[in-house]
């Protein structure tokens, strides 16, 4: 089957994950700078997310240009990486509401950490699915950011115990390696476009 409805479908849930969590930013009950002052953790964390969801649905549309056919395995495995990241606009304000204290901080690493992990898990099942010849998997080659960013998540879950400022530059720092689409998919979908023109 064509990947139209399951990127259509995406598209839907990712615009909702970012509809809830602008909903938690509520105005300060008071009309100083002071009182706005006082929801910057919130705001902070808001960003951060909004930064991760936006990096997901960008890399999500490169992602599938390489996968014009889905089958029934990447549409489940399609299914798990959007519920954990569904749960990050809970994590988001937790975090942000108790100003980045130790448990919501560690909660919302691994509210990262696991739709990355459901991210390789969609990876894998569409380079199965397409095959030896898979152009996917020649696009990623050794895919190093992929290795790097569970590191900096769980050592960013660590640190949540030790210094949270810190565990929120190690989630910042993954979120930055991520933020340019990744060049292999892009290089791999000029050369697809040459070849066919």
């Amino acid at each position: 089957m064509g990947r139209e409805r399951l990127t259509a479908f995406t598209d839907g849930v990712l615009a909702i994950i970012v509809t809830i969590m602008v909903l938690e930013l509520r105005p300060p009950h008071g009309t100083s700078l002071h009182d706005l002052a006082e929801l910057t953790p919130v705001f902070l964390s808001y960003v951060l997310s909004f930064l991760y969801v936006a990096i997901y649905w960008n890399n999500h549309h490169h992602f599938f240009h390489l996968a014009p056919r889905v089958d029934g395995a990447v549409l489940w495995a399609n299914m798990h990486l959007l519920f954990w990241l569904s749960l990050v606009p809970f994590t988001t304000a937790w975090m942000g509401e108790n100003h980045f204290a130790s448990v919501p901080t560690a909660v919302y690493g691994a509210s990262l950490l696991a739709p990355a992990i459901a991210w390789v898990i969609m990876q894998t099942t569409i380079i199965r699915m397409q095959g030896a010849d898979s152009p996917l998997r020649k696009a990623l080659g050794r895919d190093r950011k992929a290795v790097i960013s569970p590191i900096l998540y769980l050592s960013g879950i660590g640190f949540s115990f030790v210094n949270t400022a810190v565990a929120g530059l190690m989630y910042l720092a993954v979120a930055l390696i991520w933020l340019i689409p990744d060049r292999r998919i892009e290089t791999a979908l000029a050369a697809a476009e040459g070849a066919s023109a």
